[in-house]
């Protein structure tokens, strides 16, 4: 797992919360800096995806890793 700045636990959060919260946290973050989330939704994999190619910022990582799912989402 690569290094990150900020770190946000969406977990038990359903589609589009966990985007929503993601949205909202990378506002106050400084290009370049990396946020790090926590999802449990099994269709933030597909959501995050389409967040990154819609917003510029860069999806350096998408894994699952017992039951949840990790991001890590580059601010353009």
């Amino acid at each position: 797992m690569a290094d990150f700045d900020e770190e946000l636990d969406a977990s038990g959060l359903n589609c589009p919360l966990p985007i929503l919260r993601a949205k909202k946290t990378l506002v106050g973050m400084e290009s370049g800096k990396i946020l790090h989330i926590i999802a449990t939704d099994p269709g933030s994999v597909k959501d995050f995806e389409a967040f990154a190619r819609q917003t510029g910022n860069e999806l350096i990582e998408s894994k699952e890793e017992g039951g949840k799912f990790l991001f890590l989402i580059k601010k353009s």
